[in-house]
């Protein structure tokens, strides 16, 4: 009896325990026999940055197939985002995917206009800001989580080459091609570069921004420019390839390392690019999916963290990625570290941003940060919100006129 009593506590706990996880699923059945999707690009998927959303799109196509119907608007600026962002209301579409930041004040105004239409906004910060839009929604990945790990991988080739003689541990030099100094952009290279930091204590990084998420001829005058001021390693968050394509094509002795995002690069650069990282929107998109056919509110069916109407998760949950580690130029046990810092973040035994650094806002230069109180990014949203330039290790400049 006592056996049959413990069991059937033990399954009680299960059966709580899953409803709390999954009770998306469990509570109602399929309400809709199908739904129309529609979705909203920068730019088409030639575009890393676009290419990792379609994917993420493809996703739910292969997983709902004839239970959803896709609408894809290619190519939409920030600034005209209005009209097709209407006209997918109009074609009736039951929720809309704004894939660029920029979309996001935007895409809330048309919102309001449409209650009946649910609008989720990638990477965006405004959902939880008064005025309230009930059917407005913003999500992101914990991509900080990503930097770090690629920064990692980035500070064993700088090891490695100092080992064999190839540079000095005063010649580490990073470089970085920032699209803007928006806190999704600096919360990304600081990321990226305590993760080089944890490796060659000695490392310092020159960012410089290129005023535009996507332009493949000032990418490369970025970089290039970078290379030219004796960085060894470069990385970016910007959309195109242009980078690595800068240091594939390096001339000069000491080969350019580049670390990716939004899609390996192996293909642009065979010999030089080290590993990228990504935002994989896959379970976002599927499980909001999954809640409209259901008739349910989308933050319910979000395997994640949620803040009201804003929904994020990290590496733990698949929302963050390491892409195609380059095996046959990173240095031997690159994998296991990676698994290993993996590990650690997934139990809660890491912090990225931490250490002997203090630093100043970029809005407000009288605030100051000091890392050996570790930050908490994404403690309150999912949008980044590092937002310091730490002070002596890390240097803004200016690109050159051309």
């Amino acid at each position: 009896m006592k056996k049959q009593k413990m069991a059937a506590l033990i399954t009680c706990i299960l059966v709580v325990g899953l409803a709390g996880v999954w009770h998306c699923v469990v509570q109602k059945s399929q309400v809709k026999e199908s739904i129309k999707v529609g979705f909203v690009y920068i730019g088409d998927e030639s575009n890393p940055y676009v290419y990792n959303f379609i994917r993420a799109q493809k996703s739910i196509e292969n997983q709902f197939g004839d239970k959803v119907q896709v609408v894809e608007k290619f190519n939409v600026p920030e600034n005209a985002v209005e009209e097709p962002l209407v006209e997918l209301a109009k074609e009736k579409c039951d929720v809309i995917f704004a894939t660029s930041y920029g979309y996001g004040k935007t895409t809330k105004e048309v919102a309001k206009k449409y209650p009946e239409i649910q609008f989720c906004q990638a990477t965006g910060d405004n959902a939880n800001q008064n005025p309230i839009v009930s059917n407005y929604h913003t999500y992101m990945g914990a991509v900080y989580q990503g930097r770090y790990i690629a920064g990692i991988v980035a500070g064993m080739k700088l090891q490695e080459m100092i080992s064999e003689g190839k540079i000095t541990p005063q010649d580490a030099k990073i470089g970085y091609v920032g699209a803007y100094a928006y806190a999704e952009v600096i919360s990304g290279y600081t990321s990226f570069y305590l993760g080089v930091r944890s490796v060659v204590p000695e490392a310092v990084m020159t960012v410089k921004y290129t005023n535009t998420w996507s332009s493949y001829s000032t990418e490369k005058q970025a970089a290039k420019e970078l290379v030219d001021e004796d960085c060894v390693v470069i990385s970016q968050h910007s959309d195109t390839v242009g980078p690595a394509a800068i240091c594939e094509n390096a001339q000069r002795d000491i080969p350019v390392y580049h670390v990716g995002y939004n899609q390996s690069m192996t293909d642009i650069a065979p010999t030089r690019s080290l590993v990228s990282c990504c935002v994989d929107y896959s379970s976002y998109f599927e499980q909001s999916v999954y809640a409209l056919l259901h008739d349910k509110k989308i933050e319910e069916c979000i395997d994640g963290r949620t803040y009201k109407q804003d929904a994020m998760a990290g590496i733990d949950k698949g929302w963050v990625r390491i892409l195609d580690i380059n095996e046959a130029i990173v240095p031997k046990g690159t994998k296991e570290m990676v698994e290993d810092t993996i590990e650690k973040i997934e139990k809660g035994k890491l912090e990225v941003f931490s250490g002997p650094f203090t630093g100043v806002s970029v809005f407000d230069r009288n605030d100051k940060i000091n890392l050996n109180t570790p930050y908490k990014e994404n403690a309150n949203s999912s949008s980044p919100s590092f937002s310091y330039v730490l002070d002596d290790v890390i240097t803004i400049e200016k690109m050159k006129e051309e």
